[in-house]
């Protein structure tokens, strides 16, 4: 009997340690989603040195909230005569009908201590005030590191949450950004028709 259970045993450990395996490597893995548009569609990888931010904004990914959302702003060099910062972002947010679900806003993330920067395709989150987040993103066209911690375009110097970078479809978010505007509204906002996660 002795040496069936210790058989049994070990083979329940070798089974049990085979289990452990994949989760230990998903934990590690980059997580991606899939905004798809009216534009094209934006293949974007979140960086889990921003944790808190990744886990925001998935938050409303898997809620949903971003289908039926709508990017509505363009910042070109040309619609920002009061910012002597300039800055080439496109910006976007939930389903207008949504807003009531939105979740508290969330604890700033300083890119000096995340160390996730704003180059060309990096995706952040937009605010006002430190510590006011909650659901609006944008991308940026080119490179902004005036909108990293100590950046000169928000007054408070705090910059903003860099959470990840586009893999694919820059030439959609540069589509978005050339689109008709009045200022920096979009004329025609380009509907968000699903955000989700890839595999």
């Amino acid at each position: 009997m002795s040496r069936k259970f210790a058989a049994l045993t070990l083979l329940f450990v070798a089974v049990a340690g085979q289990c452990e395996e994949p989760k230990a490597k998903d934990k590690d893995k980059a997580v991606r989603v899939l905004i798809k548009t009216d534009a094209g569609d934006i293949e974007v990888e979140l960086d889990g040195r921003a944790g808190n931010t990744v886990a925001n904004f998935l938050k409303y990914v898997d809620g949903k909230l971003y289908d039926g959302g709508r990017f509505h702003r363009s910042v070109t060099p040309d619609n920002q005569p009061d910012n002597k910062v300039k800055i080439e972002v496109v910006q976007a947010g939930i389903n207008p009908e949504k807003t009531k679900d939105e979740f508290p806003a969330i604890k700033l993330e300083h890119t000096k201590d995340t160390k996730v920067l704003h180059k060309d395709g990096t995706i952040s989150m937009a605010r006002d005030g430190p510590d006011t987040a909650t659901s609006e993103f944008f991308i940026c066209i080119g490179d902004q590191s005036e909108l990293d911690f100590g950046g000169k375009r928000n007054p408070d110097g705090q910059g903003f949450a860099a959470f990840g970078k586009v893999l694919k479809g820059m030439d959609v978010v540069v589509k978005i950004q050339k689109a008709a505007a009045d200022g920096q509204i979009l004329k025609t906002p380009v509907k968000i028709v699903k955000v989700s996660r890839l595999p």
